[in-house]
């Protein structure tokens, strides 16, 4: 049980309760005014005085308990009410004993007393008044005053004990309130903090794919287009050059075909990329084989000369590294064939116990802007760091320019 204070809400019992105490003076003072009134040999300045000393007390009871519920949390307010109410009592009850029905109402008060020891005072001081008041007073015998001692110890601590018990159930709901109270903020929380990572979670996904298909575009479609772009230029260059017509039409002809055989790559791998799927050079063979094409049909595009090497024993790595070391070396071979008007590549590929090495080095005129410049070297740095990798670069002007790869050997099976 808790204390009744104003706009306390409590279970089921505890309201109830706390309407029974309201209640009680307000049945068991008009029954003993009612029984008191009706007593024979009574005269009319008897009621006028026995209906003052109640309409005093009604308005006490009024003005201390009903009107406002005592809060148990200030002590000394309730404390005064509560000895106006075993003042009054006795007053009734010297009027007349019948109002010890009234009196009662003190052990149910006594409640709202706190700390537990005042509840227990209150009892004992309601026993006292209710035992001297209703009876003679006892003789001076151990018999009697053993009986009279006994019935207000009974009384008190009979009473007292369900003071002591309502104390401490009223602490234990205390606490269950507060505890409940700490989980539903808890279980708060959590719901916003749930929905905000998912929120994070969503944007993180949608940054992610953007970025995926950003490097793949770039990757498959940027490069494709710029070979087209650069095998129709030779073909017009061909047009024009002084050669007889004959020539023209089969020189031109290669380069269109090839310029068409770029388009058909780039559309085969503009669906690749939107399905996440590995690029066709893996599809049938092993990164090495992969890189071989790669590095000829690029020599035979750009007429650069291209040294391609393979050292340590060849292991069947996790898609993800060969993808990765595939797309490296074809975003360094573009950026060759666009920046650095090299004319020999060396491309080199090596398997170490624990780790794969790409090196791809050219004789170019070298970079001046740092290690930092386009998205094509972030994309690399990028899927690189993606797979527990590191990526170096090394250039300067007119020096050339290294690109060094390093990622973790991951078998297929562990994969």
């Amino acid at each position: 049980m808790r204390a009744s204070t104003s706009g306390d809400t409590g279970p089921g019992w505890d309201r109830w309760y706390d309407r029974l105490l309201v209640l009680v003076p307000w049945l068991l003072l008009p029954a003993s005014t009612a029984i008191a009134l009706t007593q024979p040999g009574r005269t009319s300045r008897d009621h006028a005085i026995t209906l003052g000393l109640v309409g005093a007390t009604a308005g006490w009871v009024y003005l201390g308990h009903t009107r406002v519920p005592p809060d148990r949390r200030r002590t000394l307010p309730t404390l005064i009410y509560f000895a106006g109410l075993l003042t009054f009592s006795v007053a009734l009850m010297a009027r007349d004993v019948i109002f010890l029905l009234f009196a009662i109402t003190g052990f149910l008060h006594a409640y709202h007393l706190r700390p537990w020891p005042l509840g227990a005072a209150g009892v004992l001081g309601t026993s006292v008044v209710i035992n001297t008041m209703a009876t003679e007073t006892p003789a001076a015998t151990v018999q009697s005053l053993g009986t009279y001692l006994g019935v207000i110890v009974i009384q008190t601590v009979a009473i007292s004990a369900g003071i002591v018990l309502a104390e401490r159930s009223a602490e234990q709901h205390e606490r269950r309130q507060q505890l409940v109270a700490r989980l539903e903020a808890a279980l708060e929380e959590n719901a916003g903090l749930h929905a905000q990572l998912l929120a994070q979670a969503r944007e993180a996904g949608v940054r992610d794919e953007r970025q995926r298909m950003a490097g793949e575009i770039h990757d498959s479609l940027a490069q494709g287009l710029t070979g087209i772009i650069t095998q129709v230029q030779a073909a017009q260059r061909v047009w024009h050059s002084p050669t007889p017509a004959r020539e023209h039409v089969d020189r031109a002809r290669e380069h269109v075909d090839r310029a068409l055989a770029l388009a058909r790559e780039s559309l085969d791998e503009a669906r690749r990329s939107v399905q996440a799927l590995q690029p066709r050079q893996l599809e049938a063979a092993h990164l090495p084989a992969a890189l071989g094409e790669l590095a000829r049909r690029w020599a035979d595009d750009t007429g650069i000369a291209l040294r391609f090497e393979v050292t340590g024993e060849q292991v069947a790595l996790s898609p993800a590294i060969d993808v990765t070391l595939l797309r490296v070396a074809q975003e360094a071979l573009h950026n060759v064939a666009r920046h650095a008007d090299a004319s020999r590549v060396g491309l080199t590929l090596s398997y170490l116990t624990d780790v794969v090495l790409l090196d791809i080095r050219d004789d170019g005129q070298g970079m001046s802007g740092g290690s930092d410049q386009g998205f094509g070297l972030r994309s690399m740095v990028q899927r690189v760091r993606s797979v527990g990798g590191a990526m170096e670069i090394e250039s300067g002007p007119g020096e050339g320019t290294a690109i060094s790869v390093r990622v973790p050997a991951i078998p297929t099976v562990a994969a």
